[in-house]
């Protein structure tokens, strides 16, 4: 596990917030931009990757984010690996964790400490076509919409309450890949937006339903 000890003065009226990413971050990058506008009332105190050659990893040391990289084939068990991811995140102290292409499930440890304080960004509007290829799954079973689901995480793949949806039609002769560049511009304005609304504490959540105050 390698970290780079950085810590950046944080206004008290703004959340802390931490990115678990194992890609390119597009996402990530889409709300590091919120926060540079003043969009986020958050700052972002630490990316945390079990990817080393993530490029995400590029774009947090571009904005000065600490990076935090739990390797799993570094770690003989899938429990040893968990351990360390626990108290990789526990030493961000983030109020929220935002999983944007992470690519791993959590365990239950890591669920339950920090239950409803965890947001993942999905490629389909789940319940739909949860896991893996979405936008394949979705181009197969012949539906006319797709999109992508900011869901709060649970135990289950893809199955936490849902924060925010966005549309996108499929068009004749879409591909897996053109459906998924498409969807992407909207999970860019969805994922931001499903942050902030938490960062300005504006999310009520009763069972199943989110509430937006």
């Amino acid at each position: 596990m390698r970290k780079r000890p950085m810590d950046p003065e944080i206004p008290v009226c703004r959340k802390r917030i931490a990115v678990l990413a194992s890609g390119r971050g597009s996402n990530f990058q889409a709300v590091i931009d919120a926060i540079a506008a003043g969009d986020i009332p958050a700052v972002c105190v630490g990316l945390v990757t079990d990817n080393p050659g993530a490029y995400a990893i590029e774009r947090a040391r571009a904005a000065g984010i600490p990076v935090t990289v739990v390797e799993y084939a570094r770690f003989p068990s899938k429990a040893a690996y968990e351990e360390a991811l626990l108290a990789a995140m526990r030493n961000c102290r983030a109020d929220l964790f935002v999983l944007a292409g992470y690519m791993r499930i959590l365990g239950s440890a890591i669920v339950h400490e920090f239950s409803g304080r965890m947001m993942n960004i999905h490629p389909a509007l789940l319940p739909a076509f949860a896991g893996l290829h979405a936008q394949r799954q979705a181009i197969e079973y012949g539906v006319k919409v797709a999109g992508c689901t900011v869901h709060l995480v649970d135990e289950g793949m893809d199955t936490g309450p849902i924060v925010v949806q966005r549309c996108v039609p499929i068009l004749p002769g879409d591909d897996e890949s053109m459906l998924a560049d498409r969807i992407l511009i909207e999970e860019h304005e969805a994922l931001p937006l499903a942050v902030k609304l938490f960062c300005e504490e504006r999310l009520e959540v009763t069972g199943r339903r989110v509430r937006i105050r």
